[in-house]
């Protein structure tokens, strides 16, 4: 199965981004991460895709995930 990329759009400051991001590293995922607070066109762009402006959104693949979610993460992932 090829793999899948990993974005990260997130803020500095975001507690479950820094979550988000640790599970990443944990699972040994490789991610682009974005910081759209200083990324204006990345924002409109997670905007545009989630209809929201909550962090995270992380997109893997095709999936589109709002907010740290741990279950949904693994999932799209195939981790067990």
């Amino acid at each position: 199965m090829p793999k899948q990329t990993v974005k990260v759009y997130s803020t500095p400051t975001c507690v479950y981004c820094q979550k988000a991001k640790a599970f990443l590293k944990e699972n040994k995922i490789d991610y682009e991460e974005i910081n759209v607070a200083e990324d204006e066109e990345a924002r409109e762009a997670m905007i545009e895709k989630t209809g929201q402006m909550g962090v995270p959104v992380i997109e893997i693949g095709d999936t589109i995930i709002v907010g740290f979610d741990k279950e949904a993460m693994k999932k799209a992932l195939n981790l067990k």
